[in-house]
């Protein structure tokens, strides 16, 4: 079975994209190989505990890959936040600054109701932009967020940090 560092060894580095300062790190081989692919998606899955959770939320467009698989696993709904325009029903949306720029996202209103049980998933959490607006939307939704689960956490960008209180689990750090 694979463990974290194996996962961490197929990730490739990609200097300076998608502008000039930026590593990109690029999961396509993990996703391209069944074991470490099927090994990510348990390993996401275990930050849940014991929680019962009734939608996994994934966030535009690489964590939809992650959170619709792990919604397939434990037998979830999979709701998306997608980027501004892209919904095609009421939606709530929310302006954000990332690392090279500016974006908005947005969910469907009726995507969650109150209290129901949250798994938030992305392949990345950088300086926590596009996270902590998908959080702000999820707690304006009243969802009750299990915890926000990421594949890959750049530890130096200080994005745990704009979660809040809501628990953070990574399965590979980059410092």
């Amino acid at each position: 079975m694979p463990t974290a560092e194996l996962i961490r060894s197929a990730i490739r580095d990609i200097p300076d994209f998608p502008k000039p300062g930026i590593i990109f790190r690029d999961i396509t081989p993990v996703l391209a190989d069944a074991e470490l692919f099927q090994h990510s998606i348990s390993m996401i899955c275990e930050t849940a505990g014991t929680v019962k959770i009734d939608k996994v939320v994934g966030i535009d467009a690489r964590g939809f890959i992650f959170a619709a698989a792990v919604a397939d696993r434990i037998g979830a709904g999979f709701v998306p936040v997608r980027k501004e325009g892209k919904l095609p029903w009421t939606t709530r949306g929310l302006s954000y600054t990332l690392e090279y720029g500016e974006a908005a996202v947005e969910i469907h209103e009726d995507a969650i109701q109150p209290g129901e049980k949250v798994l938030l998933v992305d392949d990345l959490l950088a300086t926590g932009g596009t996270a902590s607006a998908a959080v702000k939307l999820l707690d304006g939704l009243r969802a009750d967020l299990i915890a926000a689960t990421f594949l890959i956490e750049l530890t130096g960008l200080g994005g745990r940090e704009k979660l809040g209180n809501h628990r953070i689990e990574s399965i590979i750090s980059y410092h």
